[in-house]
């Protein structure tokens, strides 16, 4: 069979977008022809059909009402499709043989324009990465609120910071060239898996610098801060050009590009971010017990991305950071200030969306009313904050000018479709008013008509009627044929009478007939004529969406401040570090501020490097991860959970904490252990700070000594970065006695009767027992299982102290042998007799020391082993079966012990 028209022209579009699911509108529906079809029933549930058969075969089709396509769109792109829109680009009743189509739109998981299928309180980003000359280039955009930011960092021997980037980033589609994909190929796929992000190859833009001087209608680039950085030029441009490839005609939201120097803010790893809980809890991946969770109180949405770009970018820069800090205190000790500013807040919608709507002509009404509202909620505040320079760059007419038009157009209740009518206000357009009024009066006016008519002829019992066949029509008697003007157009001869028509009857009949489409298509036309009007001034409504996002969290800082009891933090230039009364932000909101205990904490050049030593759940991580949060909170702007604070700037937040496989790397936990502690120890500065938990703990009981003790001694001679080192190796807090910098501090517990409690107080000093039997106790471990623990602890303890008396020393080095005690004996032979007998004893007996000694140094090792064990058991995960199983090991490892 040969091939339709409509086939031919289908297969024509779709050669140019192959990877993409067209979209292809016929009427009233969306449809999708052969694979497409195929791939879309079967991830959107449609019902899989076919058309016309083509060269003996059925077409596969599946179809989707244009109307509520949204939804279905975003449904594929958030599986990772693109999608190409396909529109009719000519009236179908015009048309002259096929209706013209053309692609108008394609969707990607990073150009999403549907912004109810977005989350509201996440920018959606497009992200470009490119590699020159040993720099990488870094730009990314959100279509939806118009944001284009770029940046430029130095390349690192893993790509280290270019994903530190990516982290705090989380784009949801990455642009790069094949060639640089190879370079990073397994960190991207697993960086991808991970987030649902979409990587897409592209190449280079010719010419990228006059690619965006003639996008942004400038004569050079030096206004952006990028004239000479010519990786950014060269990414920035690919990364704009993908965008406007895919909007096909559409405008972009894009207005200017932001240079964003890196070095300005410190440095937070995707560990450390996923450690300190940031922006999502680790266990559900939501917002619930994180940072961001604890310190959003806003009111817009624009507000909360922008409190997460804060949270995952501190500043460093003293002056700005008190900026801020000022601008918290306005509204902290105003009360009144602060509440009203939250009142008329509530009432702001999501600006910088609703200008990106405008601009890309997916507006409807009730955006244009949204935005009226915030518009008038915009000019109460500045008001109520006349006295301050928040809107010292806004025009207040200007805003007042896009009211007004507003006001005077838009219907209150306008519908979601901008194809329904009823959007446009009566008295707008006398036109459109015209049309409403013989819409809604046409009996009146027939009637009018009819009177006019009888009047005129002098036919009083003349008829206005109406038929399908015919429309609108004068029926006049034989009778009153001689009274007809010559005007009337004769329609029809029946028996008794005779029907016509006037030329002003016809146009009645076609304004009424046609008045409801006519109605929609002239609301539409006014209805853009006014968007239109609103997007020639959309740059003052994008820096009002500015202010009011900023203005949103300092008014949330303080409303925090307020409701916590948190303090203002003294900043400062030198390297002391002091927290006085510290508390945990999340752990306190979790478990009540009343039941937290406070702690103190203090780092200065004489005191850089805490060993923190104390029992399994007693509050060492929590006590560690509260210091770098305060410190963030501080560099971002924040007042903090303490009762004083002087903190020096922190350059880079460097941590790790617990100990799990990477099952996907098929990496162990000692070597993942390994790999980040690596690159703590290369990237850290004298202004980081270092959170250590643990460390070592991957491997046997000496190697973990040897290598905590080695990064410890590493870290205070070669970097001295401000240090919390949190350990159950008690041998560590000799280091204390050797090195200068290195202070010891423990947990306090308090021991009644065999039982613990945890009084949660970092006091000086180290701790001499780990308590572990005790905590597996509290933890809700078997009976069994801390018998047995006991009797290993209480044996240990017993061989421990004879290994010390028979060799006459007070503890066994775990570092290196100690070979007092043979020294003692040979020495001791050296003075005796030297006759045969006293000869053979002596060496009999030194070979005896040497055995014993090798054989209790096993035997203590191994008893450690199953100590170690006991202590890291999962008590959360166990079951009765597991428990049983794990007793059942441990009696095995202590017979072949014995």
């Amino acid at each position: 069979m040969a091939q339709t028209p409509l086939m031919k022209q289908y297969r024509e579009i779709k050669q140019n977008f192959r990877d993409c699911i067209l979209f292809f509108r016929l009427g009233d529906f969306y449809e999708m022809f052969f694979e497409d079809a195929i791939t879309a029933s079967k991830e959107l549930g449609l019902t899989l059909t076919s058309r016309n058969r083509e060269k003996g075969m059925d077409v596969p089709l599946a179809g989707i009402p244009f109307h509520s396509a949204n939804s279905y769109i975003s449904k594929m792109v958030a599986k990772g499709y693109k999608v190409a829109i396909c529109e009719q680009v000519e009236d179908p009743k015009t048309a002259k043989g096929i209706v013209k189509r053309e692609v108008v739109n394609i969707i990607t998981p990073g150009t999403v324009m549907d912004i109810e299928s977005l989350d509201e309180k996440s920018n959606n980003y497009l992200m470009s990465i490119l590699e020159e000359n040993n720099k990488i280039g870094i730009s990314y955009i959100d279509i939806t609120t118009g944001e284009f930011k770029v940046a430029e960092i130095e390349k690192d021997k893993h790509y280290i910071k270019l994903f530190n980037e990516l982290n705090k980033i989380e784009p949801k589609e990455i642009l790069l060239t094949e060639e640089f994909y190879r370079a990073i190929k397994e960190k991207i796929d697993d960086f991808t898996k991970k987030n649902d992000s979409l990587v897409t190859f592209v190449t280079k833009v010719r010419d990228s610098e006059k690619f965006l001087t003639d996008y942004f209608k400038v004569v050079s680039l030096e206004s952006y801060g990028i004239k000479n950085k010519k990786v950014v030029i060269n990414d920035a441009a690919m990364a704009l050009f993908y965008v406007m490839e895919m909007q096909v005609g559409n405008d972009l939201t894009v207005e200017k590009m932001e240079f964003i120097n890196v070095s300005n803010y410190a440095e937070i790893n995707s560990i450390t971010q996923k450690n300190l809980e940031l922006v999502k809890n680790q266990r559900e991946k939501t917002v619930y017990g994180s940072l961001l969770w604890v310190l959003d109180k806003c009111k817009t949405s624009m507000g909360t991305r922008l409190l997460k770009r804060f949270i995952n970018n501190p500043l460093l820069d003293i002056k700005e950071i008190e900026k801020r800090q000022n601008d918290v205190e306005c509204f902290l000790e105003n009360i009144l200030l602060r509440e009203d500013s939250r009142e008329i807040l509530e009432e702001v919608y999501d600006l910088e969306r609703l200008v990106g709507k405008i601009i890309f002509g997916n507006e409807n009404g009730r955006d244009l009313v949204a935005l009226k509202k915030t518009i008038k909620s915009s000019l109460e505040i500045m008001n109520l904050l006349k006295e301050y320079d928040f809107f010292n760059e806004i025009d207040s007419k200007k805003l007042s000018e896009i009211f007004q038009i507003i006001e005077e157009s838009i219907n209150e209740d306008a519908p979601f479709s901008v194809r329904e009518g009823n959007i446009i206000k009566r008295g707008f357009n006398r036109e459109l008013d015209e049309i409403r009024n013989i819409m809604n009066s046409g009996k009146d006016f027939l009637l009018e008509i009819e009177k006019r008519e009888k009047e005129k002829t002098g036919i009083k019992n003349m008829k206005i009627k109406y038929n399908k066949v015919f429309g609108y029509f004068i029926e006049i008697t034989k009778s009153n044929l001689d009274l007809v003007p010559e005007s009337y157009i004769r329609k029809q001869t029946l028996t008794n009478s005779e029907r016509f028509v006037t030329p002003e009857l016809k146009k009645y009949e076609d304004t009424i007939i046609n008045a409801k489409a006519k109605i929609e298509d002239l609301e539409y036309h006014l209805f853009k004529e006014i968007s239109a009007k609103i997007k020639e001034k959309r740059h003052i409504l994008t820096s009002l969406a500015e202010i009011l996002s900023y203005l949103d969290v300092v008014v949330s800082f303080a409303v925090v401040a307020t409701e916590n009891n948190y303090v203002r933090p003294q900043i400062c230039e030198d390297y002391d570090f002091e927290i006085k009364g510290g508390r945990h932000p999340v752990v306190e909101k979790l478990i009540g501020r009343n039941d937290y205990v406070e702690n103190d904490t203090f780092l200065s050049e004489t005191e850089s490097f805490v060993i923190l030593t104390g029992p399994n759940m007693s509050g060492k991580s929590t006590y560690m991860k509260q210091i770098a949060l305060i410190s963030i909170m501080a560099q971002i702007g924040s007042f903090v959970p303490a009762k004083s604070t002087k903190l020096s700037i922190v350059d880079k937040y460097l941590t790790r904490i617990g100990a799990s496989d990477d099952i996907l790397s098929g990496q162990s936990t000692f070597m993942v252990e390994m790999s980040e502690v690596s690159n703590i120890l290369n990237n850290a500065t004298k202004n980081s700070l270092v959170i250590l938990d643990e460390v070592g703990r991957g491997t046997s009981t000496f190697d973990g000594i040897s290598i905590a003790t080695a990064i410890s001694i590493y870290i205070h001679d070669k970097i001295g970065a401000k240090t919390v080192f949190a350990t159950h190796y008690h041998e560590l807090t000799d280091l204390a006695s050797k090195f200068k910098n290195i202070k010891n501090y423990r947990i306090e517990v308090d021991e009644k009767d065999g039982k613990i409690m945890f009084l949660r107080n970092i006091v000086k000093g180290g701790a001499d027992k780990s308590y572990g039997i005790e905590v597996a106790r509290l933890a809700g471990l078997p009976r069994e299982i801390l018998s047995e623990g006991k009797r290993f602890l209480k044996r240990l303890e017993q061989k421990k102290e004879l290994i010390e008396k028979t060799i006459d020393v007070t503890q066994l080095s775990l570092f290196s042998m100690n070979e007092e005690a043979l020294e003692i004996c040979e020495k001791r032979q050296e003075f005796e007799n030297n006759s045969e007998t006293k000869n053979n004893f002596y060496e009999k007996r030194i070979f005896e020391i040497k055995k014993e000694k090798e054989n209790i140094e096993r035997e203590k090792e191994n008893l450690e082993k199953i100590v170690l064990d006991i202590e890291n058991y999962d008590v959360n995960n166990v079951t009765p079966m597991k428990a049983m199983k794990f007793l059942f090991e441990l009696k095995e490892k202590i017979k072949k012990d014995n």
